[in-house]
């Protein structure tokens, strides 16, 4: 199984603060891993501080 993060950092809040942006991506999809079984299949779209799609996150089920 292999977990995918891809964010784009160009836009937006992510190309002013990159580590900040990021750092508060990482904290809040850590903050909500009750709510998924992480099995190959599950994903979600990652948003930035002003809530706007900049990537997603995903579990396959092997290494791509």
């Amino acid at each position: 199984m292999r977990f995918l993060l891809e964010v784009t950092m160009d836009d937006a809040a992510l190309a002013k603060d990159p580590a900040g942006e990021l750092g508060r991506i990482l904290r809040y999809w850590g903050g909500n891993l009750h709510h998924y079984a992480l099995e190959p299949g599950d994903g979600a779209a990652v948003y930035d501080s002003e809530y706007r799609e900049v990537g997603r996150w995903r579990v396959t089920g092997q290494a791509e």
